[in-house]
């Protein structure tokens, strides 16, 4: 049956092949008789040599105007795709669109990643990066996504769960996540190498939002050489001694951030102590010089004179407590793990003012200290100043400072910031917090309870 069919196909596409050639042999002779007609009337007719010089002129002009249309109209823009140009089952990617940071858990099973992204694109979900994190019963992918901006957080939130996506989080981004993970990851390296003050910093940037301690030796028993990894926890030995204690409650951490983090800890291992050598020589009204630096572990002595010469009422606004205790908290405020600060030193190389930035969590504190000779001469709010700066650079939202409700030289150099500025009293202390954009908000998360499985 089947040879059968086969034969009688081969015999009919012979018999088409036969009539074709006929058709085209036809043709040629059909051409043949044509152009002897055409020469005969050329070369005997009355009219010949005109007909034949008329016909090239008419051909030369018909190949002139489409050799001019074709330049003119053969590098134009195209028009408007039609609707079969769209990718089919994909929304149209028009309007005003904004940037979320989405982490989901799918199977590690082929094509659950691929339903995945079907189903944003199929809301016109545009993904821009993307991670994964290997785990021992899925992965860990997160992305960064450009979502038209009437896609809203529950909505984005509902159609990665029904294409298989669990424990599902995500925040808004901005244009500052538009870079990749390796260049992200070498940057806060290379800022890390630079200075020890960023390890907490950098931490921060790489881990998003999360509170970091550290912790002196004897205060919790030191983790194994290679760190721990619990679920909402890190910790790491710090270079310096002790334990840095990573935290983030609302999003676990994967095995991939915990070997970036330990891998950002051991650089600072290897290089040691490094603070940055800059010097600014300033001058003060009077006209005396003064020099303002980074501080670092090695001022120790020098603060412990400097604080000697200061009376108890200074030492009172700074410390908020017994005076007799103030050296004990040097060490802590020189550690660049701490914070960061700022020395001012005389023309002879005498430490006359400290002012500390410290990490609080999410939060930072800024700290002054003037030794009594040396204060009413602008000293504090320059140390102020560059304290905010700092700050501004390393991403806080803003700073606080706690002192006493009647130093009014402190209050002063925070309202000289012209920030705006919240005051909260209580008793005899005073919290003041600056905000260096009162009109940003909190990013909305979106933290999706496990489903059954």
């Amino acid at each position: 049956m089947h040879q059968s069919s086969h034969s009688q196909a081969v015999s009919h596409r012979g018999r088409r092949h036969w009539r074709r050639e006929a058709v085209e042999l036809a043709a040629v002779f059909v051409a043949v008789a044509a152009a002897d007609l055409a020469a005969n009337l050329v070369a005997h007719g009355p009219g010949g040599p005109a007909l034949l010089t008329g016909s090239a002129v008419l051909l030369l002009a018909v190949t002139g105007f489409h050799t001019w249309w074709s330049r003119r109209h053969g590098h134009s823009p195209p028009g408007p795709p039609g609707p079969d140009t769209a990718t089919a089952g994909a929304a149209p990617v028009t309007g005003e669109r904004v940037l979320w940071r989405l982490r989901t858990t799918v199977r590690d099973t082929p094509g659950s990643l691929a339903a995945l992204c079907g189903a944003l694109a199929a809301e016109g979900v545009d993904i821009l990066t993307l991670q994964t994190h290997p785990l021992s019963d899925g992965t860990v992918d997160e992305f960064l996504v450009r979502a038209p901006i009437t896609v809203q957080s529950q909505e984005l939130a509902r159609t990665v769960s029904t294409a298989g996506g669990r424990d599902t989080w995500l925040e808004r981004a901005d244009t500052h996540d538009l870079v990749d993970t390796p260049t992200r990851v070498l940057t806060l390296a290379t800022r890390t190498a630079l200075d020890s003050a960023e390890l907490p910093l950098a931490l921060r940037q790489l881990l998003g939002r999360c509170r970091i301690r550290s912790l002196p030796a004897g205060d919790v028993a030191q983790p194994p050489a290679d760190g721990a990894l619990e679920e909402f926890t890190l910790r790491l030995r710090d270079p310096s001694g002790g334990t840095i204690v990573i935290e983030r409650p609302y999003l676990p951490f994967t095995p991939t951030e915990f070997a970036r983090a330990r891998a950002l800890v051991e650089l600072d291992a290897q290089l040691g102590t490094r603070v940055p050598h800059r010097r600014d020589v300033l001058t003060l009204p009077e006209g005396n010089e003064i020099t303002v630096r980074r501080a670092s572990p090695a001022d120790l002595p020098a603060a412990r004179a400097m604080h000697d010469r200061c009376s108890p009422t200074t030492l009172s606004r700074r410390y908020h407590g017994p005076t007799g205790d103030a050296t004990r908290y040097l060490g802590h405020l020189l550690s660049p793990r701490h914070g960061r600060t700022l020395a001012v030193e005389t023309a002879s190389g005498r430490l006359v003012a400290l002012g500390h930035l410290l990490w609080d969590g999410d939060e930072t504190e800024v700290a002054l200290l003037v030794e009594d000779e040396w204060q009413g001469r602008g000293i504090g709010a320059e140390l102020l100043r560059r304290l905010v700066a700092l700050a501004r650079e390393t991403g806080c939202g803003g700073v606080y400072a706690v002192t006493k409700s009647a130093n009014t030289p402190m209050v002063a150099a925070m309202r000289g910031l012209g920030l705006p500025l919240d005051y909260l009293v209580e008793d005899a202390t005073l919290v003041i917090t600056a905000t260096f954009n009162r009109d940003a908000e909190d990013a909305p998360l979106i933290h999706q309870q496990p489903r059954p499985r």
